[in-house]
């Protein structure tokens, strides 16, 4: 191991891509392995359009926070945070407010390890290492329960990570579990990949993101909106992360965007039952 990664807890596979370290990489990240790179380039050659699918997801997390602030919204659970690169949820929401408290949860050993490391120091804001599937022990972490108050309003952020939440995980379950926990006037905001578009193949697209360490699925526009239980989607609905609330500005959205060059899904929804905080 190099002098640049003798940092790597041992426990990661450093054979075999990672979804997290694929996504940074897209982003324009360093805390990659070549072996991610070969694997973004091989997956660039299936589908040309992979950098845009991430921008545009990064993106949309980034239009979500700044949604929420406006709206009262002081601290935020974010499953499946991924590796940090520039623009994390602290960051943008911080800036905003400083007294923001946010909590990370991942279970990516490069991501907890390089969070950790970014978020030395600052008190409002903590990685979980957890599987967001086992909500019992996301939500009873010490760190959660430190920096969250859950009788008050959360955003709950879960940006591209229901569909590596398999059906034998009860994603509708797990979804639902999360929801339960949150109090009136919460949100739940969240993208998933879909093969509803005909621009895509999505079979094989999966097919070829299935070889890193992650598997995945997609969903029907159907299956997604059941991820948001009863909860009151905001306008403009369930749309692809380019078309929710785009500023025309942002980076990776240029305008005259198709929507489903985006592959994902993506909304938010309000826990109805109570006053905006």
């Amino acid at each position: 191991m190099t002098a640049q990664t003798n940092w790597v807890p041992t426990s990661v596979d450093l054979e075999k891509p990672s979804a997290a370290r694929l996504y940074d990489y897209l982003l324009g990240g360093n805390h990659n392995f070549a072996v991610d790179r070969e694997f973004a380039a091989h997956l660039m050659k299936v589908e040309p359009n992979a950098r845009k699918v991430a921008v545009n997801n990064r993106a949309f997390m980034r239009r979500v926070v700044l949604y929420l602030m406006e709206r009262g919204i002081r601290q935020f659970l974010d499953l499946g945070s991924g590796i940090p690169t520039v623009g994390n949820v602290h960051e943008i929401a911080q800036e905003v407010d400083p007294e923001t408290r946010v909590v990370y949860v991942d279970m990516e050993h490069v991501a907890v390890a390089h969070s950790r490391l970014l978020l030395n120091g600052n008190d409002r804001a903590a990685m979980v290492h957890a599987d967001v599937t086992m909500p019992g022990i996301v939500l009873g972490d010490e760190q959660t329960r430190r920096l969250l108050d859950f009788d008050r309003p959360i955003g709950l952020l879960a940006v591209t990570i229901g569909h590596y939440i398999l059906d034998d995980q009860d994603p509708y379950g797990v979804f639902a579990a999360y929801r339960a926990a949150l109090a009136p006037g919460s949100y739940l905001a969240l993208s998933h990949f879909t093969d509803d578009f005909a621009i895509y193949d999505g079979k094989r697209l999966l097919g070829e993101i299935n070889q890193s360490q992650n598997t995945l699925c997609t969903r029907t526009r159907e299956e997604v909106l059941r991820l948001f239980g009863d909860f009151e989607l905001v306008p403009p609905g369930l749309v692809t992360t380019s078309q929710w609330h785009p500023d025309g500005g942002a980076a990776g959205e240029p305008g005259g965007r198709i929507a489903e060059e985006d592959a994902l899904y993506a909304g938010v929804a309000r826990k109805t039952g109570g006053q905006a905080p």
